[in-house]
């Protein structure tokens, strides 16, 4: 594989996280609850119907004050809806409403007033239209008691506000019906993600550890052969293999960063487009690497065989033969990347590039491991959360989410549908929360396939359990954070790396992990290990 690709993964695969939230903002986190004013945050659809037929539906966020909406579409009202005299309802209305739901501008007046002057005038619900495309949450001020509001609120972002606001003053006759369907407490959608991400690990790890076999037995033959010489020689150069240090470890977060901000500043159509075409390129040649490996069983000649080409070199005919599939592949993603079910090629390409960096790029001790996955852990805190501070938003989750461009976030992404949820969308997890942990169990693997150890007796097993778990961690953090954007990290990180750390001190081989990265007697070439068959 080409080395630009691998690090354009490695910068991208650290942006995004395991979902990237709602798009309600939390600058009102700090109000407190208090009586009258303490419901549950909730998205609400805005079904409407425009001269008796059905209409666009639109999704707002319902206020901490007022009734709850009802949850079923079949138990909600379809009141008509009507412009508020004056529009941002900061005064008495002109007009009575009865039942009527009164449409409002965002303006200087607290929610809770507008939406006493809209009960007041007989309107049997609110809806604010703000003044951004954002949901701000609708909260009342700390020294507020007179709370005693009977009618649901809702705020609708401003282009959605708009289109209705437009509607009304063109004449026509619009009702609405205000409903908040419950979501699923667990979605199939996250199951197998969760499922994809772990297989995913697993099977780049098995294959990172048959790379590994394969290398000592090529060297073996070689000794065997009493070509030392060549042996020095082979070591000397390239393998194919890249293993990571400690100051490459720092400096990819510090570089990821940097790309970071510059995404975020940058982000635009044509950048998003930018980067769909280094997304292709890598998916291309880990499409390419993975398919080569596995059909090699079955056209070894084809596999063995290699044919000097231009500006690349020997490249074997099994791969000149499966290179323009990749390739297409690639490209009808690229074209219908915007259809409902171009998430099946991005996956696809996604996991043969998570698979293919693992298996190139290594982490040599537990040391750099640990080094790694601690700078990725504040890279994905800072990120997320503090960057809040300086940029009044969460970059990684702006930048996840496409929030500037037209695109539906950026394309390093694992996702799934969430088939059955009412309000759809997708389960997501960034290439970074399983290429960055992937790493490290890769390493665990091949530790225990050089020591000879079993399953329970080594590394890879509890490695894997602790990052499937923290994982899992993560999924149920988002369903008690009501979705909001969580850097999976941050979960991710202390279960793997301290399971490894915890296993290796009780066993007395940490010294060999965090330095030497492999038991103190090694195989010689004399005495291999026994290892599965190689897939080649």
């Amino acid at each position: 594989m080409a080395a630009a690709p691998v690090l354009a993964l490695l910068l991208l695969s650290a942006l995004a996280e395991a979902a990237a939230g709602g798009d309600i903002v939390h600058h009102d986190d700090e109000a407190p609850k208090i009586p009258g004013c303490n419901n549950d945050f909730i998205l609400v659809k805005v079904q409407s119907w425009v001269n008796g037929k059905e209409g666009d539906e639109f999704v707002g966020v319902g206020a901490r004050f007022g009734p709850k909406i009802v949850s079923k579409e079949k138990h909600a009202n379809r009141p008509k809806l009507t412009l508020a005299d004056p529009i941002d309802c900061c005064s008495p209305p002109k007009h009575k409403v009865s039942g009527d739901v009164l449409l409002v501008q965002r303006g200087k007046c607290k929610f809770t007033k507008k939406a006493k002057f809209a009960e007041a005038a007989g309107a049997s619900a609110i809806v604010i239209i703000n003044h951004v495309h954002e949901l701000y949450k609708m909260v009342c001020e700390k020294n507020e008691t007179d709370l005693d509001i009977h009618i649901p609120a809702v705020l609708l972002p401003k282009d959605a506000g708009s289109a209705l606001h437009t509607l009304l003053t063109s004449g026509n006759a619009v009702s609405v019906q205000l409903y908040s369907p419950d979501r699923p407490v667990v979605d199939t959608a996250e199951v197998f993600l969760w499922l994809m991400a772990v297989g995913t690990v697993l099977g780049a790890s098995y294959w990172s550890a048959w790379s590994a076999r394969e290398a000592v037995i090529e060297q073996e033959k070689l000794l065997k052969d009493g070509h030392e010489g060549l042996l020095n020689v082979e070591a000397g150069g390239s393998t194919g293999m890249v293993d990571i240090n400690v100051a490459s470890a720092i400096m990819f977060v510090v570089v990821a960063s940097c790309f970071l901000i510059m995404l975020y500043k940058l982000m635009s159509y044509w950048f998003v487009e930018l980067l769909v075409v280094i997304f292709c390129i890598g998916g291309v040649e880990g499409l390419q690497t993975c398919l080569v490996a596995l059909l090699s069983r079955w056209f070894k000649p084809a596999a063995e065989s290699f044919v000097k080409v231009p500006f690349i070199g020997a490249v074997s005919h099994l791969t000149l033969a499966v290179s323009p599939f990749c390739i297409a592949f690639a490209v009808l993603w690229a074209v219908f990347r915007q259809a409902s079910f171009a998430w099946i090629g991005q996956d696809i390409l996604g996991i043969a590039l998570i698979v293919t960096v693992i298996q190139i790029v290594r982490v040599p001790n537990l040391k750099v491991g640990s080094v790694l996955l601690s700078c990725a852990f504040l890279y994905d805190i800072f990120w997320v959360f503090v960057s809040k501070r300086w940029f009044h938003e969460s970059v990684m989750i702006v930048v996840a989410r496409g929030d500037k461009t037209d695109e539906d976030g950026v394309p390093m992404l694992l996702k799934i549908p969430r088939m059955f949820d009412p309000w759809g969308g997708y389960s997501i997890i960034g290439f970074g929360d399983i290429l960055l942990p992937g790493l490290l169990v890769a390493f665990a693997l091949r530790y225990d396939f050089v020591a000879k150890k079993s399953l329970q007796s080594g590394y890879f097993l509890w490695s894997m359990v602790a990052y499937g778990s923290g994982l899992l961690i993560t999924y149920v953090a988002l369903n008690l954070m009501d979705g909001h954007g969580q850097p999976a990290l941050l979960y991710i990180v202390p279960f793997t790396l301290g399971t490894l750390i915890a296993l290796g001190w009780k066993r007395g081989e940490l010294r060999n992990l965090w330095v030497k990265g492999e038991p103190d007697r090694v195989c010689t070439h004399m005495h291999l290990p026994l290892l599965p068959a190689s897939p080649n």
